[in-house]
């Protein structure tokens, strides 16, 4: 890559917009902020876990020993070259009834066996390498995705001032590297300079930390001059800083520059995966790579999972291999008794040469060698092809998944990917979801939709919930299930609540504009100028336009603008000001520029502001303020932030509107709220499509839900309100750390004694609460979960958690995630699903039980299995003491083979891939029936138990009845007794003994079906009925009555949401007259 000398770097001076901690704010405390010589904090450099040593500018040091750092590749794989052999015969021979039938196919070698060595070999081979087969496949693809990552380019210092693209996978420590705008940072760097004059530049974080705000980051004053590719030639310097660890949001170290030594904080650090936004190009020298940075420190090793259905799997076969020892244990001991007693007199059968195997003189012996033969001989009772099959369906199933387009995004073309199809049936058994919230629940964009300017509230359309609950109350039938896709397709204007009162139906229509979803024409092109409070209503335009750090680029294509704004709703602010016009589009040094349309009778005008000063908003504050001087020399001071932060600082002739205000704000329900000192905004962060209902069905279906996010507390529970995980009424724990000035140990103290007494208040509130529809939110933030996390806390933790109705975590690390996961995983010990999107959430999904899958659907797969095997393995025992425990088979070799790995597998595949109980539309509808999944309604001891009955059953019916039949057997000339089926097929005696004892085994599963269904239905047979007879069409009232039924009560979701609004209508409608029409547009 050649030099870029020419290139032109962006003049403005950004930190002079900003007044962060990490920005030069005087001489005095440069030595504090890193900005010069390295400050007291610096002094744990090269002590305990601060031993790391980076010679900048010359990788090759770092390449071998005594510091040989690891290189920049990764991987997330469970297995490679070396390891995939072993590791994988690992997994497979972790199985119980792998590992018996490794022990039969090795004594098939021997004279014991009383089967063909081929016959034992070829299905255990045939099992085990089909799973190693999907095994490797599914760890192949990984590993693509792996490689995708680590053949990304970065330019990297060559020497002699000129750079060169290599691939991230070969970089290392100590190396320089150029990232340009837009690109992900390919290890942790230290940044050196950037494209802008004072090493300032602008980092997405998402997949780190959850926020979609742009972070600035900014170099230290030493290193600015170093803002071409020349200027690194002769550069030379050493960091001695901390060693790889997880915490993303501290550093602490020192960089050796020119004699002099700086400290480094976490404002000069820039973490591998995080993007460069907003910034032509940066410089930054490489300090950790690969598994040393701190995102991968974060994450965990790929873990070998094993299904809650495979543990169980073990236990009934450990049963079945005690059945197996006790009759081979009978079989051995009557062998011995006939050798001894009875062989001598049987003639016709003594061996023309005799051997150990069947010596009369020692039955003892001979009954230790049968008791192998045996062992293998019963061995059909282990079902081996039970798990080939389970395979089979779980790969098909997954194939299924891949194809599905229900579950196909339109607008990128991507299908569902099942990456591992190990755990498909772990999601019909799950109780907890644990969710990210950036990318997974949202789509990480703002939109504007209200505003209450001067005590008017602007913007109509009535929200979803408040329609619901009108159409609730219309029908007369508080137990209606009422949906939101219903509620989209209302066409009426007015809802006649009770008689005389209606309710007013707003509609929004779809805006065509990213960001801006507002709909009043009263502001809209110009007419807000008509309003009695005009001018307020210009100051709050031109708040929107001024108030804020955002930086204009304008598309060369199009001529349009764009805005790169540090937080989501600051951008949606200024496409909203553009769009009542008011467009924000230059911004220099000292000074903003707003092109105004109709502020003037002169048509549209330009308008300077120069910004005197700018006080950033953050999480403690909750608030930003610019102060600026207009056109007409007046100083004005705008602020924006939280109510409750503004209602503070309002002066008393300027709460005129706050009752209003406050009114207006209460009935946002869906919104992240912003008050502005002449009004408010109302803007949402866009959920996912889809994402209220799903999480109403959820509830419905009895699942818990918890949120674990990067984003600061009140982004978090804004989105809680949005996708109804809170509600208004809802009583809310916020589990925090206060901040003080106490040295670290004492800190650590108080915090811990403060986080126990709020769990402490927390779970007593839960306790003394007597209304039985009373929830509770539990919100709790990274700091306190740290302490919340600990071994003598967590079970407190816990326990309040599951009190609650929903949980948010705020501020969480990707390792809290993970924790967060196992604590949930381990202490309630049921199955956990978790949701991400994003590097920060590996670790969590990593931790938890996931899988996608159909309910119910394997248990019955799985008894079938045992019962098959049973009556199979018994008939063969019975066969054995009727020959006087000769260790003879009734079936030959290759039928057994045939019978238990193809001829009985088949169809339990296909019923496992294709059979429904219900179709999918109809689970939707009753999302109670999820609820069979977790109560284990299909795979319960109860059900296996009797399962192995009918097997027993089945088997003594099967050989009786034939032994009794067909006692009387047709001999041939020579003596042998002839074949059945050659001899007896045409009879018909053959063909009635066939059709007794099917129906005679079918007979006693026919019954319990039956009276099940007629006496104990399960939820699934009422519906199927219902179907059956066409009742959901001919008795509409009928299956809206069902359906109700099938809702589980809860305190969450869109349901829960529109139960409470219906008691806040009541309430109102009590205290209104009878005649009065209700006009909602909130």
């Amino acid at each position: 890559m050649g030099r870029s000398g020419g290139r032109r770097r962006d003049r403005l001076r950004w930190s002079k917009l900003y007044t962060f901690a990490c920005f030069r704010s005087s001489h005095s405390n440069n030595e504090a902020v890193g900005g010069g010589p390295a400050a007291a904090g610096g002094s744990a450099v090269g002590g305990p876990g601060f031993t790391r040593v980076v010679h900048c500018n010359n990788s090759a040091v770092h390449r071998r020993k005594p510091l040989k750092y690891p290189t920049n590749y990764i991987s997330t794989t469970k297995y490679n070259i070396l390891t995939f052999l072993p590791k994988a015969i690992f997994e497979q021979f972790r199985r119980v009834a792998n590992l018996y039938f490794l022990l039969t196919a090795i004594l098939s070698l021997t004279p014991v066996c009383p089967f063909s060595a081929v016959s034992m070999i070829a299905p255990l081979a045939f099992v085990v390498g089909l799973s190693m087969i999907k095994e490797g496949v599914e760890d192949w693809r990984r590993f693509m995705q792996d490689m995708k990552v680590n053949n990304r380019k970065v330019a990297v210092h060559k020497g002699v001032g000129e750079f060169e693209y290599r691939h991230w996978e070969d970089l290392a420590v100590g190396d320089v590297v150029k990232v340009e705008k837009d690109q992900f940072f390919p290890a942790d760097l230290l940044l050196l300079s950037s494209s802008y004059e004072d090493g300032i530049c602008y980092v997405e974080t998402m997949n780190l930390d959850g926020e979609t705000n742009l972070k600035v980051k900014r170099s230290l004053e030493v290193t600015l001059p170093l803002e071409e590719d020349e200027s690194f030639k002769d550069f030379q310097g050493l960091i001695r800083c901390e060693d790889p660890n997880p915490s993303l949001y501290t550093f602490i170290g020192n960089l050796e520059y020119e004699r002099q030594i700086y400290a480094i904080d976490p404002f000069q650090i820039l973490l591998r995966d995080s993007k460069l936004r907003n910034t032509s190009f940066i410089y930054g020298v490489v300090i950790f790579t690969g598994h040393d940075s701190k995102v991968m420190q974060n994450s965990t090793e790929s873990p070998s999972k094993r299904s809650t259905i495979e543990k169980k799997m073990d236990l009934i076969i450990y049963i079945l291999f005690t059945v197996l020892v006790l009759i081979s244990l009978i079989s051995s001991i009557g062998f011995a008794v006939r050798i001894k007693y009875d062989l001598p007199n049987w003639w016709y059968l003594q061996p023309e040469k005799s051997n150990k195997l069947d010596d009369p003189t020692r039955p003892a012996l001979s009954g230790i060698f049968h008791l192998i033969t045996a062992l293998i001989l019963y061995g059909y009772l282990i079902p081996i092809s039970l798990y080939v099959s389970i395979e089979l369906v779980k790969v098909l199933q997954a194939h299924f998944i891949n194809q599905d387009l229900h579950m196909f995004d339109e607008d990128t073309g991507n299908t569902a990917q099942a990456r591992t199809s190990n755990l498909n049936e772990e999601l019909g058994q799950v109780h907890t979801i644990l969710s990210d919230k950036t990318g997974t629940l949202t789509c990480n964009q703002m939109d504007f939709l209200k505003c209450s300017i001067a005590g008017v509230s602007y913007g109509v359309g009535s929200s979803e919930v408040e329609l619901a609950a009108a159409k609730q109350m219309a029908s007369g039938d508080d137990g209606q299930d009422i949906h939101v896709q219903d509620v989209w397709e209302n066409n009426e204007d007015e809802i006649q609540l009770v008689e005389g009162v209606t309710f007013s139906v707003g509609r929004t229509r779809k805006s065509s504009i990213k960001g801006f979803s507002f709909e009043d024409d009263r502001l809209m092109q110009g007419n807000w100028t008509k309003e009695p409070n005009s001018s307020t209503i210009l100051m709050f335009f031109r708040i929107l336009a001024v108030c804020h750090t955002a930086i204009p680029e304008v598309n060369e294509a199009t001529g349009a603008l764009t805005y790169e704004a540090e937080s989501p709703d600051e951008g949606a602010f200024l496409v909203a000001a553009r769009e009542f016009g008011f467009e924000f589009f230059k911004r220099t040094q000292s000074s903003v520029f707003v092109r105004e349309k109709f502020s003037s009778s002169n048509g549209p005008v330009e308008r300077e502001f120069k910004i005197l000063n700018l006080l950033e908003f953050n999480s403690k504050r909750k608030r930003m303020s610019v102060i600026l001087k207009d056109e007409d020399g007046q100083i004005l001071l705008f602020c924006k932030g939280a109510d409750s932060i503004i209602f503070d600082r309002l002066a008393k002739n300027g709460r005129m509107i706050e009752a209003d205000t406050s009114k207006h704000l209460n009935d946002y329900e869906l919104i992240e709220r912003d008050l502005i000192l002449v009004g408010a905004t109302a803007v949402e962060d866009k959920l996912q499509s889809g994402v209220p209902q799903c999480i109403d069905r959820l509830a419905q279906a009895g699942l818990k839900i918890w949120v674990l996010t990067g984003d600061k507390m009140e982004t978090a529970i804004n989105i809680g309100y949005a996708c109804s995980l809170l509600r208004q009424g809802m009583r809310r724990i916020c589990l925090s750390i206060p901040t003080d000035d106490q040295v670290a140990q004492d800190a650590n103290k108080a915090a811990k004694e403060s986080l126990m007494s709020q769990i402490a208040n927390g779970s007593q509130m839960v306790k003394l609460e007597k209304d039985p529809d009373a929830a509770f939110a539990l919100v709790i933030d990274g700091k306190a979960l740290t302490f919340a996390l600990e071994d003598d806390m967590k079970h407190m933790f816990l326990n309040l958690a599951i009190e609650c109705a929903s949980v948010i975590c705020c501020r969480v690390s990707p390792k809290q995630k993970a924790l967060v996961t196992r604590l949930v995983k381990e202490g309630i010990g049921k199955t956990t699903l978790a949701i991400g999107d994003g590097a920060n959430d590996v670790g969590m999904i990593q931790e938890a039980d996931i899988g996608v899958g159909i309910s119910g659907v394997e248990g019955m797969q799985i008894c079938y299995f045992f019962y098959k095997n049973i009556a199979f393995g018994l008939t063969i025992f019975y066969f054995e003491a009727f020959a006087g425990f000769s260790g003879q088979s009734v079936y030959d070799d290759w039928f057994m083979l045939l019978f238990n790995v193809v001829l009985t597998s088949l169809p339990v595949i296909s019923l496992g891939v294709f059979e429904q109980d219900v179709s999918s539309e109809i689970c939707l509808q009753f999302p109670a029936l999820y609820q069979q999944g977790p109560r284990n309604l299909f795979f319960d001891w109860y059900r296996i138990l009797g399962w192995m009955a009918n097997g027993l059953y089945s088997s003594l019916a099967i050989f009786f009845l034939n032994i009794c039949i067909f006692y009387d057997q047709a001999i041939r000339s020579g003596g042998q007794t002839a074949d059945m089926a050659a001899v007896l097929g045409p009879a018909p005696l053959y063909w009635a003994a066939t059709l007794l004892v099917t129906a005679a085994c079918n007979m006693p599963y026919l019954i319990h079906i039956s009276y099940q269904r007629l006496c104990n239905p399960l939820d699934h047979h009422v519906i199927q009925e219902i179907k059956y007879l066409k009742k959901d069409v001919e008795d509409q009232t009928m299956w809206k009555r069902e359906r109700s039924k099938a809702r589980q009560r809860t305190k969450i979701g869109f349901t829960a949401r529109v139960d409470a609004k219906i008691k806040q209508i009541r309430g109102k409608l009590h205290k209104k007259a009878p005649s009065l029409t209700i006009h909602t547009v909130s």
